[in-house]
């Protein structure tokens, strides 16, 4: 696993937009994993930037979802599907046939996750998968404890994470819903680069536990370390519980610049 210390959100954005670039350069039609939540945005940002400025060309990239929530409509304006519209389709002049994600409101919950594992792989599977981290060490919405090789399949959100996600639903908890489909950890780890960003001091112990502690079910992020080429970018507050963070500090300072991240 690859750390990388950034000063702030946005050099983050940019330094993850790059490598999207750089992938979509010699692989036009790629397929980006995004996630939702308010850490990501100046990944999208960035990219967009770049789509404006004709240094990118996503005319043939591919997006697809990692999560949903159960019950929403599809044009509820905090399903997902929606908010990844809003903020990163729209922006890059992406169409919605370019589009993949699961059904959260099929009848038959469990045969759309299904599907979309299944999509997932006739797709040829996700080139890049950008991920969050929950102040709990949740990827996705793969709460603690869930199993390392899971798939997609519906969840039952904690207490904590409803309460974090209120913000989105005018502070009401009310309004969020109980269950989510989301990839599992498994279907996440077949991805072929994982690309977690983590920002401000409230995710520290959760990236601790990711980068520096045991793999273990209760932290489902550090999963991570079981991947060959997983990349984790944060900012200085989130780095602060770190314990190596000089050495990931003099790694990337010291690494050739062809190779990235």
């Amino acid at each position: 696993m690859e750390v990388v210390i950034v000063p702030d959100a946005k050099a983050g954005g940019e330094l993850i937009a790059e490598a999207m670039a750089k992938l979509l350069g010699h692989k036009p039609g790629a397929l980006l994993g995004v996630a939702t939540g308010s850490t990501p945005l100046p990944v999208y940002e960035a990219l967009a930037a770049k789509v404006r400025s004709g240094a990118v060309d996503v005319g043939r990239a591919r997006i697809a979802q990692l999560d949903e929530y159960v019950g929403l409509p599809a044009d509820h304006p905090e399903s997902y599907r929606s908010v990844l519209r809003r903020e990163v389709l729209e922006p890059l002049g992406i169409g919605m046939e370019q589009f993949t994600g699961p059904d959260g409101t099929a009848e038959d919950v469990q045969g759309a996750c299904e599907a979309y594992d299944k999509a997932l792989s006739d797709a040829g599977g996700v080139d890049l998968q950008l991920l969050g981290i929950g102040t709990d060490g949740h990827i996705g919405f793969n709460e603690p404890c869930s199993s390392l090789a899971s798939r997609t399949r519906i969840k039952t959100l904690t207490e904590q994470t409803r309460i974090d996600n209120a913000r989105f639903f005018d502070g009401d908890i009310d309004q969020v819903p109980h269950h989510v489909i989301t990839q599992g950890i498994g279907t996440i780890l077949e991805a072929r680069h994982l690309v977690l960003l983590a920002t401000g001091e409230g995710k520290a112990d959760a990236v601790a536990a990711t980068v520096e502690g045991p793999v273990a079910a209760v932290c489902p992020a550090s999963a991570l370390q079981l991947h060959p080429h997983a990349t984790v970018v944060v900012d200085e507050a989130a780095a602060s519980k770190l314990k190596l963070a000089d050495y990931f500090r003099h790694t990337y300072a010291n690494k050739p610049e062809w190779q990235g991240i």
